[in-house]
């Protein structure tokens, strides 16, 4: 009789995996520039919990030129990128939809391992003589989305 669910079970696995490939395909290849458009900062600042931070960002100087993932997503490698973008997609849409969004975020350990990497790894040669273990926003406060520019955030 075991055998029987067993036999009986794997056309629906089967056709789990299927759909989900294929949903998964057609998310990141798709609709046109999705994927693109997911990655841009004016997508991460849809959200209202994320206003003051898109406002502060979008007053940084030379940082506005970059992306919101390109700080805060991991950037050694291509699937590790959109793994975690996934991970970090699913859960921000799951708080913000339960409405447990905290009013002020902060970001998480990994978030700051992640984003201490990306910071040595942009200004690597600028970086190269000095301790990489003190976070950069320690003394380089105004990237950390306060007080930047005009906007004066908590």
């Amino acid at each position: 009789m075991g055998d029987k669910k067993k036999k009986s079970i794997i056309p629906y696995l089967f056709f789990i995996i299927i759909a989900a490939s294929a949903v998964s395909l057609f998310l990141m290849l798709g609709p046109p520039k999705l994927l693109e458009k997911s990655e841009a900062p004016i997508f991460c600042g849809g959200c209202h919990v994320m206003d003051t931070e898109y406002e502060a960002w979008s007053h940084a100087g030379a940082h506005r030129r970059k992306k919101c993932v390109d700080c805060h997503l991991p950037n050694e490698n291509v699937a590790l990128h959109y793994i975690w973008k996934s991970i970090d997609g699913i859960k921000d849409v799951g708080f913000f939809f339960s409405g447990l969004a905290p009013e002020r975020i902060r970001i998480t350990e990994h978030g700051k391992k992640v984003l201490q990497a990306n910071c040595v790894r942009c200004h690597e040669t600028t970086v190269g003589m000095i301790n990489q273990e003190r976070p950069c926003w320690d003394c380089h406060r105004r990237i950390a989305h306060k007080r930047t520019g005009a906007i004066q955030t908590l």
